[in-house]
């Protein structure tokens, strides 16, 4: 499948971005959101990979592990997107209080 291809790639790279950009901040609030979103971010990979692995491989051990890694990233996604929605109106207020 190689639409499950490029959004692994792509979750991936982005996870990438958000670890660096999380590495680089000072903001603590900042910081929280941004792991919620590389956590949204690998989750989506992981749960993806899960899927793509349905696609390739047809035996009991690999729909196990497809589902296993299925529900761990989509959880992840889940959990990750609370988080977001949590310390994003933090993040917003610390950033204008720094602007200010």
């Amino acid at each position: 499948m190689p639409f499950l291809v490029f959004v692994i790639v792509l979750s991936f790279s982005f996870y990438i971005v958000y670890k660096v950009q999380y590495v680089r901040s000072r903001r603590p609030m900042e910081k929280k959101w941004l792991s919620a979103k590389s956590s949204m971010a690998l989750g989506l990979f992981v749960g993806c990979f899960g899927i793509n692995t349905l696609f390739i491989q047809q035996s009991a051990v690999a729909y196990i592990v497809a589902a296993l890694f299925s529900i761990v990233g989509f959880a992840s996604v889940w959990a990750g997107y609370k988080a977001y929605r949590h310390f994003l109106p933090y993040a917003r207020k610390e950033a204008e209080e720094l602007n200010h």
